[in-house]
């Protein structure tokens, strides 16, 4: 009886990034070979203004992942992908992706080498070092970034860092206004290692390099963040873990429709194991891109130009850091559906 590879395959690339780590992808085994792609509608994240997006960007970093995974270890994925938009207020709470298939391939040394960045990859809110990241590396995540379809650009400009750094500071006081933003936060905050582990999802204060007592207490009393005195105390101890930072990088190309926003996805992973692959960390400012007024900023402030359906859809700083924190992943288990018969 031939061993199904799904749950070997999933243990790996359940460590996808996600947006707030809700990690909203499952898959249903069809048999060995075979499997379906959902979204989690349940678990999105559709309160911000390209929170829908989103979902299909995370769709294509899973899809990346997956294929990462599968290719270290003697399997090319085949996609037939769907490309609908998400209704996050269908009857139907899982959302079709489309259908992955697993065939043989030679596990090539690009495929292990990429694999090991897999495993290594973390995102990495800590202080940076202000080192530079060679240009050389910059060139080879450009190539990377080029072959997906997107322009990669970068700034280490100081005023243009400083500019971004405290745009992204002023999105979260922003979205804390929105109710319904607000509201989606507070559901992924964990303010203490026990609740972290517990639910193994969501943002962890220590993965947010913030004392649990002081987040909760700032997240519970939103208004404190303009207050006189206190808010500039919230604001310091946030900006305190933006330290160091020296280089911004943003991705640039299509971004219509469910198609381009899975590829976008797909090519912001492929970056992302470039980086790693040379011991770079990332940590992407998601919200200045979803925040209406913190995106049209942040293009002003880069010179982006989005035109004929390509937007400046991501921005992140990148570096070199300690060792984040561990965050959690909830189980294999927990993202594979009831196998469908061949």
């Amino acid at each position: 009886m031939t061993t199904s590879p799904w749950p070997d395959l999933i243990e790996e690339a359940r460590r996808y990034p996600s947006p707030h780590n809700s990690q909203p992808i499952k898959v249903r085994p069809i048999g060995d070979r075979e499997a379906r792609v959902f979204y989690d509608l349940d678990l999105g994240l559709p309160a911000e203004s390209f929170g829908i997006p989103f979902g299909h960007v995370c769709a294509g970093v899973f899809l990346e992942s997956l294929a990462t995974v599968a290719a270290g270890r003697g399997f090319t994925v085949v996609e037939e992908l769907r490309h609908a938009d998400m209704d996050f207020a269908a009857a139907d709470r899982r959302h079709l992706i489309g259908t992955v298939r697993l065939e043989p391939a030679p596990v090539t040394a690009e495929a292990s080498r990429r694999l090991v960045a897999f495993r290594a990859r973390r995102t990495s809110r800590r202080p940076y070092d202000r080192t530079l990241v060679p240009p050389d590396v910059i060139a080879r995540v450009r190539d990377v970034a080029a072959a997906s379809g997107q322009h990669f650009e970068t700034t280490a400009d100081e005023h243009t860092v400083h500019d971004l750094v405290h745009i992204n500071q002023a999105t979260l006081f922003s979205d804390l206004q929105n109710d319904a933003v607000y509201a989606e936060i507070m559901h992924w905050l964990r303010f203490s290692r026990a609740e972290a582990a517990a639910a193994a999802d969501g943002l962890s204060a220590e993965t947010m390099l913030m004392p649990g007592g002081i987040l909760k207490l700032a997240m519970a009393h939103r208004e404190w963040w303009s207050a006189p005195v206190v808010g500039p105390i919230i604001r310091s101890i946030y900006l305190n873990t933006m330290r160091g930072v020296r280089q911004l990088g943003w991705l640039t190309g299509p971004f219509e429709g469910p198609a381009d926003y899975v590829e976008a996805g797909r090519a912001f992973m492929r970056v992302w194991l470039e980086f790693t692959l040379y011991g770079v960390r990332l940590h992407p400012f998601g919200t200045v891109i979803t925040n209406p007024d913190s995106h049209v900023r942040f293009a002003e402030a880069v010179g982006a130009v989005e035109t004929d359906g390509r937007m400046a859809w991501m921005l992140f700083r990148f570096g070199h850091s300690a060792e984040p924190p561990f965050a959690h992943r909830r189980p294999a288990a927990a993202m594979l559906l009831r196998e469908e018969p061949a």
